[in-house]
């Protein structure tokens, strides 16, 4: 496999997503280790909360099924998420139920086995969102993705910036950028 393909997905839907800010770090890694990254925008994709009535009622929703087949043309994934009461967002968990299920020639699991995933959290407060994502690798596992067993959660994020939108702190820039580029590495090993 020459070029890895990654989905970069923030959990957040603020505009100042300060996982944004992270996520767009650790994908410049990815980038740098020749991956060809694609940004998803879930407040973007406005899919419905998940109900199997909605689905009888509507039909499965466009955006979703694209979406779908963005993680099955998808190697890899690397995830940011805040915590929100010691978990992963409501926005991404609902991205997860609507990706996951069957759908047309799409089967359960289609679109996120054997993938590979980084993940990590920013916050401004002390633990960086640490809580969440223990979650969130549970999740990932469950759908039978390769969660890379590093994990990073930015704590104080508002202040790691400066005026510029730079990373502040060099050796936590380096270990998110590396963070990034073990996703393509590891896409390489398990293709090659």
């Amino acid at each position: 496999m020459n070029t890895p393909k990654i989905l970069a997905i923030n959990g957040s839907l603020r505009r100042a997503s300060l996982n944004m800010k992270v996520l767009q770090v650790v994908t410049e890694g990815a980038r740098k280790s020749e991956a060809e990254i694609e940004f998803i925008d879930l407040k973007e994709m406005m899919l419905p909360i998940y109900d199997d009535d909605f689905i009888e009622e509507n039909g499965f929703p466009e955006t979703a099924a694209i979406l779908q087949q963005k993680l099955i043309n998808a190697n890899g994934l690397i995830i940011a998420t805040p915590e929100y009461n010691g978990s992963i967002t409501g926005g991404l968990k609902n991205f997860f139920d609507w990706t996951s299920r069957a759908h047309g020639d799409v089967k359960m699991g289609d679109c996120y086995r054997d993938k590979v995933a980084a993940i990590l959290s920013a916050s401004p407060g002390s633990f960086g969102g640490l809580r969440c994502l223990g979650h969130l690798r549970t999740i990932l596992s469950v759908l039978g993705v390769h969660v890379l067993p590093e994990e990073f959660a930015v704590a104080f994020a508002n202040k790691s910036f400066d005026d510029n939108g730079v990373f502040k702190e060099e050796k936590m820039l380096a270990n998110l950028e590396r963070h990034g580029a073990n996703v393509a590495q590891m896409i390489r090993k398990l293709h090659n």
